[in-house]
């Protein structure tokens, strides 16, 4: 197959991580893979530092890091500013947008660009967006791919749309591993910082703050791609890295007795599983993906969404719990992840693509060769 990928900034978030788990597995099978994205907007901070600095308003923003840098697949940035187009792609069998925008601006393309798919990592009606604009996506005549339960349910009862792949998504166990181990000598959480409000951070550093009330020798682990800041500021007791090393990703969830993920919403929660890879029990509230994983009281604790008290409880039960206890909790987590891999899942995103030219050809079939009309035979048509 000759496959487009459509991606807004091609950064180091967890939903380009997918895709480019994808798009390089997609490749290595032999299909032709082309990549597509934008630079990223520069935020109203951004410009007005570059205003200051007397660079002038409409100055580029450096492209940051991504996770297409390290693979071998062709990956064109357009301009900033810039809107993908047709002419910046070539044909193909099977064209996936990756997000509301992108989705946005396939939905114009003539069909030599290839069937239309739209692979939904999350349900992206947030405040800051034009949430009826994007809305207005997931009634887009694409064939949709997505990752959560919880996302095909919300596909099927608010768009009217039941027939979509849902593929999970895995972790690469020689990237995230650990062997077995014990709980640490200091009671250790992890989690994500992240300013973004529906991330949960806020909630989680009160369940934290609830915690280190009954455990006063607690240590936090956390890393995440932006400085602090002072409106959302880390709990006490926390070591943090900016941007580690992806290699060293391992050693963080390997360092903890529990990974906490407080998010208010969530598609499916990649640094969770590759928590689980590494043998760490979870703490979550009850969102996307994770609801299909997490088995309370087996590999972890779900709790309610926004409630900080209830997080706080699940982190004290695993860090409570007895030295064989936590050691069958986390073989548990372990074994949660490793039984389903990227191979299976690549199988079936292969699959899914396939259905969607699929799916195409039979609508271009019913365009081109319409019923006849009541009554009238073909011949006399």
């Amino acid at each position: 197959m000759r496959i487009t990928f459509v991606l807004p900034y091609a950064g180091l978030s967890g939903g380009i991580r997918v895709a480019a788990i994808y798009a390089e597995r997609l490749k290595q099978r032999g299909h032709d893979v082309f990549v597509v994205s934008t630079i990223d907007k520069p935020n109203r901070r951004q410009r007005l530092a570059q205003i200051l600095r007397g660079e002038g308003w409409l100055k580029p923003v450096r492209r940051g890091a991504s996770h297409f840098d390290a693979i071998d697949v062709p990956h064109l940035v357009v301009k900033l500013g810039c809107n993908v187009t047709e002419a910046d792609v070539p044909d193909a069998d099977v064209v996936i947008a990756t997000w509301w925008e992108t989705a946005e601006w396939i939905s114009g393309w003539s069909s030599a660009k290839g069937a239309k798919a739209y692979f939904i990592q999350h349900h992206e009606v947030f405040d800051y967006l034009p949430i009826e604009r994007v809305k207005a996506t997931y009634t887009l005549p694409f064939y949709k791919i997505v990752i959560s339960r919880w996302l095909a349910d919300l596909m099927q009862t608010e768009y009217g749309d039941a027939d979509t792949s849902l593929i999970f998504n895995s972790v690469d166990t020689q990237q995230f591993y650990a062997p077995p181990r014990g709980k640490q000598a200091v009671p250790t959480i992890g989690l994500v910082y992240n300013q973004v409000p529906w991330k949960g951070f806020k909630v989680s550093s009160e369940a934290i703050a609830l915690v280190a009330q009954r455990i006063p020798n607690l240590r936090i682990l956390s890393f995440g791609e932006t400085e602090p800041s002072l409106e959302l500021p880390l709990p006490a007791n926390t070591t943090y890295i900016r941007l580690p090393n992806q290699h060293d990703l391992k050693d963080i969830y390997a360092s903890c007795d529990v990974w906490l993920c407080g998010s208010l919403s969530e598609g499916f929660g990649l640094p969770v599983v590759e928590a689980m890879a590494c043998r760490c029990p979870i703490v979550s509230t009850e969102v996307g993906g994770l609801i299909d994983l997490i088995k309370p009281g087996v590999n972890g604790y779900l709790e309610p969404v926004g409630d900080a008290q209830k997080l706080a409880e699940g982190i004290e039960k695993v860090l409570t719990l007895s030295e064989s206890q936590w050691l069958k909790m986390s073989e548990a987590a372990y074994q949660t992840v490793v039984r389903y891999s990227w191979d299976d899942a690549t199988d079936l995103f292969e699959a899914a693509l396939r259905k969607a030219i699929e799916e195409s050809q039979k609508e271009d079939s019913t365009r081109q060769d319409p019923d006849p009309p009541v009554g009238v035979s073909m011949s006399v048509l």
